[in-house]
This record gives C-alpha cells, sequence and structure tokens, in this order.
C-alpha cells in the first residue's frame, strides 16, 4: 500500500465511520479494489484511532462532563452498551478476521445496513411529533438495545453509526441525543480495537512471519519508523502510510463529526438507506456474476 492509498483509505474512514455506512465494509472494498492483499487490520486500527481523536475534540464538551462526575446514569448506559460488542468481539474473533479479509459478506451486510436505517427512520416517523427522551430520561433497556445493535455492527459492512442511530431510535430516543450518544459510544469501541491489537503486539503475534492477520512483525518493532524494512510482516504497509492514512482520517472524521450531527437533527437518513441498499446490491452482483472485484 503506497502513501497515497493509505491517505485516500485515511479520508474514507473518516468519513463513514460517522455516517451510517459502514467504514469497515468501505475499507474492505476499497482494499480489494486497490488490490492490497496483506491482512489490514493494525492499519484499520490506526485509522479508527484518527478517527477517535476527531470524535474527542468535537465532543470534549459532553466528555468533559462525563469526566467531572462519572457517578451519574449516562456513564452506566455507555458502559452497558458497550459490553455486548466487547462480548461478541472476543466471542467471534476468527471469522470476524476472515470477513475483512474475504468481504464475504460485505453485499449482505450492506443491505442489512440499508434495512436498519428504513425501519429506523419508519419508526421514528411513526412516533411523530411526540418529544423525543433526553438524557436524563433514558434507561438501561434503551442502553442494552443500542449495545446489542453495536455488537451486530462488528460484522464488515454492518455501519456502527447506523446500527447504533437505528436502536436509539426506535427506543424514541431525542435524535440530537441519538447521535451524541452513538459518537459517544464509538470512544470505547475504538480503545476496544486498539487495545486488542497492542496485546498481539506485546505477544509478537506476527514474529513467525506473519501469519496472524493484522498484527505487527519483527520488522516493524526492531526497526525505527522511517526505516525501509518497517512494514507490517505480512506484506507491506509501511509505517508512513499507517501515519498518513491516521492523519486523514482524523482530519475527515472532525468534519463528519460535525456534519453528521447536523443530518440526524433534520431527518435525512432516507439517502444514506437507498445508498448503503444500491451499494449492497453492487457488491452482490460482482460477487456472483461479474467479479471484477471479487
Amino acid at each position: 500500500m503506497n502513501i497515497i492509498n493509505a491517505i485516500l483509505l485515511g479520508a474514507i474512514q473518516g468519513l463513514t465511520e460517522f455516517i451510517p455506512v459502514s467504514s469497515s465494509g468501505h475499507l474492505v472494498l476499497f482494499q480489494k479494489i486497490f488490490g492490497v492483499s496483506e491482512p489490514a487490520l493494525f492499519f484499520d486500527t490506526m485509522v479508527h484511532v484518527g478517527t477517535l481523536a476527531a470524535v474527542v475534540v468535537v465532543l470534549r464538551k459532553n466528555i468533559w462532563a462525563i469526566l467531572k462526575k462519572l457517578n451519574q446514569p449516562l456513564t452506566l448506559y455507555l458502559i452497558i452498551a458497550t459490553v455486548p460488542a466487547v462480548f461478541a468481539a472476543l466471542a467471534f474473533r476468527k471469522p470476524l478476521e476472515a470477513a475483512f479479509e474475504t468481504g464475504g459478506f460485505l453485499g449482505f451486510a450492506f443491505l442489512a445496513t440499508s434495512a436498519l436505517l428504513v425501519i429506523a427512520e419508519l419508526l421514528a416517523k411513526r412516533a411523530g411529533s411526540m418529544p423525543g427522551k433526553k438524557a436524563g430520561e433514558m434507561n438501561w433497556l434503551d442502553s442494552l438495545i443500542i449495545g446489542i445493535m453495536q455488537a451486530v455492527a462488528i460484522i464488515p459492512g454492518v455501519s456502527r453509526s447506523g446500527a447504533t442511530l437505528s436502536g436509539a431510535l426506535s427506543r424514541r430516543l431525542d435524535r440530537d441525543f441519538a447521535a451524541r450518544f452513538s459518537f459517544l459510544l464509538s470512544i470505547p469501541a475504538i480503545l476496544g480495537a486498539l487495545v486488542l491489537q497492542l496485546a498481539k503486539l506485546a505477544k509478537g503475534g506476527a514474529a513467525d512471519g506473519g501469519s496472524a492477520p493484522g498484527s505487527i512483525g519483527a520488522a516493524a518493532i526492531m526497526h525505527p519508523p522511517n526505516h525501509p524494512t518497517a512494514y507490517v510482516a505480512s506484506g507491506g504497509i509501511g509505517a508512513a502510510a499507517i501515519i498518513a492514512g491516521t492523519l486523514s482520517a482524523a482530519v475527515v472524521g472532525f468534519f463528519a463529526v460535525r456534519l453528521m450531527l447536523k443530518i440526524v437533527r433534520k431527518k435525512k437518513l432516507w439517502g444514506f438507506a437507498v445508498y448503503t441498499g444500491a451499494l449492497g446490491l453492487l457488491v452482490l452482483l460482482d460477487q456472483f456474476v461479474v467479479n471484477l472485484v471479487f
């Protein structure tokens, strides 16, 4: 992967992490288009770190309000909503890594995202002009359902933000609060992915030549970032490309979060449903008929 591809993939991650079209699905798709054959879970993790920086900057006031008073219901609800995804990620780690590499379920997953968005908007429309629940009116069941939806979204192609927004709107949360809760929930999700990846590094997961998907091998650990052999051991994502992709994801993600907060408030998720539905059909057409990418 060269630096230009890394910047583009980082920008795609920064944009799609927060709009409901699936960042992981788009990364897998574009890696296939670009012909990136090496396992890319570490690169995926690092561009997620870029989006983490973006959401922290945009929601710094909300985050600071939580940190000043950890003993509050919102903190508990964020924890409850995080648990299902943690369980799913640990229980299905190997199938998920395989899904990242092959993209076999990508078309169906994009269609699932489209269906979730349609259902969420239909339920929100059914609620009519009734005021949505604010932070003080949320309960543990609301957070659990949102968490289950986030767990479903660990499948590449199912949008995390789309799934959590769908869960929140189905529970009749206020749209602005639903978006902010979804973005706050991305913070422990991204941190969790980073911790798992760092654990692989600590164990020397790819020291055997890179058989562990997404891990850094001996070459990357033993040489400084500017050394020409500082690559992902399994085939060549250099340190410069990883840094470029991370910075790109952070910058684009910052503007994507701000844009998405406005879009959710204005009830305009239908366009994303149409987009992911059409994309899912195109991917399936390629997978089963055309075979240009897959």
